[in-house]
């Protein structure tokens, strides 16, 4: 059953699989509308830092930020690199904040977010080889770490956990325990 809540997962050439693909399949689980973004008019398909190919359902430049509820953004590199270096995801990120939705940003992901000039004096955490690059975020070293909007994640083992978080900060309190207790964890 669909919750009625959207979202996107913007996926670049290098991205983590296993972080991308826990948060599609949670968010699927949980009834969000979760679609698969890619960088560029095109590309259907984009490979990950392991060898995956990922189909796309739409470029990130027909992204309409204010039909969102959540943006995520998985890490791996240089897929975070990737994304980084994307003006129209920059400035996608600061459109989506400043409409006050939710934004994630698991492993090295939360670099983008700096980026983007959002982290300022913000609890964060991240890969901890890439919180140097946070610029004025307070870092944490938590598994999964929210501060007001922005949920972030340490790395791929903190996936499932940060899948489940986005899911309750969308309202979904009730399908996140339904989904905790479903896939048995802990």
């Amino acid at each position: 059953m669909m919750s009625g809540k959207k979202a996107c997962l913007i996926l670049a050439e290098g991205f983590e699989e296993i972080e991308a693909v826990t948060v599609f399949d949670v968010m699927r689980r949980a009834g969000v509308e979760l679609n698969l973004v890619g960088l560029n008019n095109e590309e259907s398909w984009v490979i990950g830092s392991r060898g995956l190919r990922t189909g796309v359902d739409k470029p990130v430049s027909e992204v309409d930020a204010a039909s969102l509820d959540l943006l995520v953004l998985p890490g791996g590199m240089p897929g975070t690199r990737n994304l980084a270096a994307s003006d129209q995801v920059l400035e996608l990120l600061r459109s989506v904040s400043s409409g006050g939705q939710l934004i994630g940003a698991i492993c090295a992901a939360p670099m983008v977010l700096a980026r983007a000039g959002l982290l300022q004096n913000k609890r964060v955490t991240c890969y901890p080889d890439v919180k140097g690059e946070l610029n004025g975020a307070v870092y944490t070293g938590a598994r999964v770490e929210k501060d007001e909007l922005l949920i972030t994640a340490d790395g791929p083992g903190s996936a499932l956990e940060f899948a489940l978080t986005l899911v309750s900060e969308l309202g979904l309190e009730q399908q996140s325990r339904t989904l905790r207790d479903g896939m048995m964890v802990k």
